[in-house]
């Protein structure tokens, strides 16, 4: 059966330039033990090895179609050669997070080899305290979270004592020959009209692709020879390099449901609202005028159950959700407050699902969550957002790989066209890990950023002690309260200043 790209799937990897390689990637700390049970490189080889079977499609790799006469197949890989995949790096002793967030923009710059399947793991040893760390790297068309789920998600157990599975017997198919392919796809292209459409479409966007490409290079020119410098979209939107920067925040999550006690909402509320503050205090350093820049449109996927849309196997589809997060409103609880009205409001369409479910999906289910999300921002990059944030609760247990105990876990999140900015957050084991993806040219003090996240966190922490005053919450407001009137102002001057935009299917 010929095991055909799916037509959204094309379209990842179409979209791929040097400047925007959609890949997803993970950073995992993990405590390795002592002794011969030691998390080491060979332990690591040997659980993917043990685990591989259940994911077929990281041991398939791309193969065009003579002519681009239809969209490529998944085939096996009849030179697949795991130790190609599972890398071994270290850090000079002892290795600091700094160290470890320079290797990981590296490697995260780097688009995949498409001769072979399309991810990539790193075992980096030599982290200060003696822990290692875990880089996972999956192109966006690998993991759908409906036929493929992130590797990640298979190697970690909920107990020390490693699962024992049958054995895998796998043996590769053989790739069928130019001839055979050739003669598949007109079979395809006359019998299926379908097929023939996203043919002829796969042709059109990619010409569309190149003659932009082309008009991209003649513009670079002409700049260069009038010396002029391109015209710049902003802090938050801009050109893309080829380099990326990282950066990583741990925070607590107690801090976060300290202030959930004290004004109400969610913990995505508190997160949403945490960025927020961030983001303001970090265009404020950089002189920015908030005058001209009072809110900042983005993209939060979110978990619905919507027939409508495909379903995954994680029990649940995602969905887009627009949040203006005001970044001009100097009050943190009104800031606050205006988050968790958006996500009240989509609470209220009875799409929602709760986080705890999410919660207890079978296995670290965040790691495929994660690459659901940057495919639904890279599907509405029509929409006109500015930043992308996905925020995927987690286990609140510790887990385990080859019997080590894995500490934290922060999502690198790719970036799309005109995008220099994206967000990643995971809650686990009692931790909120924020991972931050920047273009290295565009925003060189990122880690400024996460400096002001967790100032933002203090200054939520702060309206939250006793005796202070509590912003009322989303639809429940108390309209004869100051605070609420303050905030049905803000609330109110806030929507006479934004213009209406397209909001979330529904």
């Amino acid at each position: 059966m010929v095991d055909r790209v799916r037509p959204r799937d094309l379209m990842f990897l179409e979209d791929e330039s040097p400047e925007t390689p959609l890949h997803n990637a993970t950073i995992e700390i993990f405590d390795p033990g002592e002794g011969e049970d030691a998390l080491d490189h060979a332990a690591l080889l040997n659980l993917i090895r043990d685990r591989i079977a259940f994911v077929p499609r990281y041991r398939q790799r791309l193969q065009a179609v003579p002519g681009h006469l239809a969209a490529p197949l998944w085939v096996d890989d009849e030179n697949f050669d795991l130790a190609f995949h599972v890398r071994r790096s270290a850090l000079p002793r002892p290795g600091t997070a700094d160290q470890l967030r320079e290797l990981v923009a590296r490697i995260v710059s780097r688009p995949l080899d498409r001769s072979r399947p399309l991810w990539e793991i790193y075992f980096v040893e030599g982290l200060e305290g003696g822990r290692v760390a875990l880089l996972t790297k999956t192109h966006q068309a690998l993991v759908d979270g409906v036929h493929t789920v992130d590797l990640g998600q298979l190697l970690l157990d909920l107990q020390p004592e490693t699962r024992e599975l049958e054995p895998d017997d796998w043996a590769p198919r053989r790739t069928p020959n130019p001839a055979r392919l050739l003669a598949d796809a007109v079979r395809g292209n006359l019998t299926d009209p379908g097929e023939l459409l996203d043919t002829v479409r796969t042709g059109s966007r990619a010409f569309a692709r190149e003659a932009d490409r082309r008009t991209g290079r003649a513009r670079s020119f002409a700049r260069a020879a009038t010396g002029r410098r391109p015209r710049t979209k902003g802090v938050i939107n801009g050109p893309l390099s080829q380099q990326r920067r990282v950066v990583t925040v741990e925070t607590c999550l107690a801090d976060y449901r300290r202030v959930r006690e004290a004004h109400g909402g969610t913990i995505n509320d508190v997160i949403l609202a945490t960025l927020t503050g961030a983001l303001r205090a970090w265009l404020m350093t950089r002189a920015e005028s908030m005058g001209g820049l009072r809110q900042v449109r983005a993209l939060v996927p979110v978990s619905v159950i919507d027939e409508e849309l495909e379903a995954t196997s994680l029990g649940s589809q995602i969905a887009a959700h627009f949040v203006d997060l005001p970044i001009g409103e100097p009050s943190p609880a009104v800031r606050l407050h205006q988050v968790s009205y958006s996500f009240q409001a989509h609470k209220d369409t009875g799409r929602s699902v709760a986080a705890n479910r999410l919660a207890g999906i079978a296995g670290f289910a965040p790691t495929t969550f994660h690459a659901i999300g940057s495919r639904v921002a890279s599907d509405e990059l029509r929409r006109g957002y500015q930043l992308s944030v996905t925020n995927v609760p987690g286990p609140q247990a510790p887990l385990y790989a080859a019997g080590a105990r894995m500490l934290a876990s922060y999502p690198v999140p790719p970036l799309t066209a005109g995008h220099p900015l994206a967000i990643g957050v995971t809650s686990y084991d009692g931790g909120v890990f924020y991972g931050i993806t920047a273009d290295r040219d565009w925003i060189p003090d990122a880690e400024l950023f996460g400096t002001c996240i967790g100032e933002a966190l203090d200054e939520l922490l702060e309206i939250s002690a006793e005796g202070r005053d509590r912003a009322p919450r989303g639809r429940r407001a108390t309209k004869g309260s100051v605070t609420g009137k303050v905030v049905a102002k803000a609330t109110q001057r806030s929507a006479r200043k934004s213009p209406p935009r397209p909001g979330p299917k529904a």
